[in-house]
């Protein structure tokens, strides 16, 4: 199902709208959903404050430090494997 939307603009504004929309052959509806759509994109998916609150549960625990040459040395040996990434 499609919803309209109606949104006032000065007579410039909506003019540059045109000249982007034009530039790139779309109309001035399409240009708006795709300008739209990509805006959401740049949001982030969940708010700061869930995201804080599990940094915050994760740091109530405390496990053993791993050995870091440990550590580097399985990195590698599965950059060898052969295994798909």
């Amino acid at each position: 199902m499609s919803t309209r939307l109606q949104v006032v603009l000065d007579e410039s504004e909506m003019a540059e709208i045109r000249r982007y929309a034009n530039a790139q052959q779309l109309t001035v509806a399409e240009w708006v959903r795709r300008s739209l759509r990509a805006a959401r994109r740049r949001l982030p998916a969940s708010d700061s404050g869930r995201k804080v609150a599990v940094v915050r549960a994760a740091v109530r625990y405390q496990f053993p430090p791993a050995d870091i040459d440990l550590m580097l040395a399985e990195t590698e040996a599965g950059y060898h494997s052969g295994t798909p990434d």
